[in-house]
């Protein structure tokens, strides 16, 4: 009896050894056909790091200061005294005008000036005599007021000629014309012996300052806002808020300018136009490579972002609504992944949310997938892709 019992034991555990090793088996071969059945499909994996964001707008270069060289009194050039195209220093003689009728003039206002305060003398001489008649009354009252408005008057007469000897001497000064500013002179429109009057609407040249210059650049109405508000309210991370880096690409050769600009102000207003805000740089300039009126594109330093995510273009898509998202690898499987755009840079997003460290977003056979859709994923090392 113990031995049927015994045989019929080791029956029941022999089967239910031979079932479960048949389940492990076919468990097996539904997940190798599972395997074999996944879309191959690359990915990507991300991980945080800090972004600078850059916004690249459109430009032109604009001379630091210009002004144009006039003549402030009339007369015929006598010199010339540069080089067209030369730099100039600021003070600079640039043209002599013949001086002879303002010498004469000058002369003739000293002499004027030399007889007023010879009269004055004798004015304040009489009335100081007056003083001590008036008391005695040796001397009338009506004698008196009269010496002491002769004296008024001469004292008068000397300022009048004072001033016309500082205008004379002031229109001597004229006669030699001066570099306002420093900077690159042009062309002289008049030369020796031309007549040029001070109200002539021509200029004699015009000067330029080309070390710093400035560089104008548009960006959307709005956007600058934005930024600073990010910047202050802690979201975008910058080592000096007042200070904002603008580097530049010269269009012409495509060539990057090695030294950096600092963003100076905005327009506070928006053309109505193109809806842009002009917003102005200004950039060291030493050997005069940038000229007014060049073509460039400024790259503008918004600050850095914590956290963020370096995804390629290529692997977001657009919900109906605008709203942009990823597929990603979850378990084998493709699941949805909405992700907020900052903005573009190079061939990437910058993504500040929906994504965490370690994340696999795939990037090449998206369309043979669907959410859901069993994958087997190929990473793809973007460092040797870079290179």
């Amino acid at each position: 009896m113990f031995a049927r019992s015994y045989i019929k034991n080791i029956a029941v555990v022999t089967a239910f050894l031979a079932l479960s090793a048949c389940g492990q088996e076919e468990g097996q071969k539904a997940q190798a056909g599972a395997k074999k059945n996944a879309t191959p499909v690359s990915t990507v994996k991300l991980e945080s790091q800090r972004i600078t964001l850059i916004e690249e707008m459109p430009g032109r270069t604009v001379a630091y200061r210009k002004t144009d060289v006039r003549p402030q009194v009339d007369g015929i050039i006598k010199e010339r005294n540069f080089e067209e195209g030369a730099f100039v220093e600021a003070g600079q003689q640039l043209y002599l005008i013949n001086q002879d009728v303002y010498l004469a003039e000058l002369d003739s206002a000293k002499a004027e000036l030399a007889k007023q305060n010879a009269t004055f003398s004798q004015a304040s001489k009489t009335l100081t005599r007056y003083q001590k008649l008036v008391k005695t009354q040796a001397l009338s009252q009506q004698k008196y007021d009269d010496a002491i408005a002769e004296e008024a008057q001469a004292r008068a007469a000397v300022a009048s000629a004072r001033a016309k000897v500082d205008r004379a001497r002031i229109n001597v000064e004229y006669t030699t014309v001066k570099a306002p500013i420093s900077g690159q002179i042009g062309a002289s429109a008049y030369n020796e012996g031309s007549l040029v009057t001070a109200s002539q609407n021509n200029a004699l040249s015009t000067i330029t300052q080309l070390d710093p210059i400035y560089v104008d650049v548009t960006q959307a109405g709005g956007r600058l806002i934005k930024m600073k508000q990010a910047i202050q309210s802690g979201r975008l991370s910058n080592s000096d808020n007042s200070k904002i880096d603008v580097s530049l690409i010269i269009d012409a050769t495509g060539a990057e300018y090695p030294i950096r600009g600092t963003l100076k102000f905005s327009d506070v207003t928006v053309n109505e136009t193109t809806g842009t805000v002009r917003l102005r740089a200004v950039f060291p300039n030493p050997d005069r490579v940038l000229l007014p009126g060049m073509f460039v594109r400024g790259l503008v330093h918004q600050g850095a972002l914590e956290k963020a995510f370096l995804v390629p273009q290529k692997a977001t898509m657009r919900q109906p609504d605008g709203s942009a998202y990823v597929y990603s690898v979850v378990d084998g499987k493709v699941a949805v992944t909405p992700v907020t755009i900052e903005q573009a840079q190079g061939e990437n997003w910058v993504v500040t949310s929906g994504l965490t460290d370690g994340v696999e977003v795939i990037v090449d056979g998206l369309q043979r997938i669907g959410p859901g859709a069993a994958v087997a994923a190929q990473p793809i090392d973007t460092k040797k892709t870079a290179e």
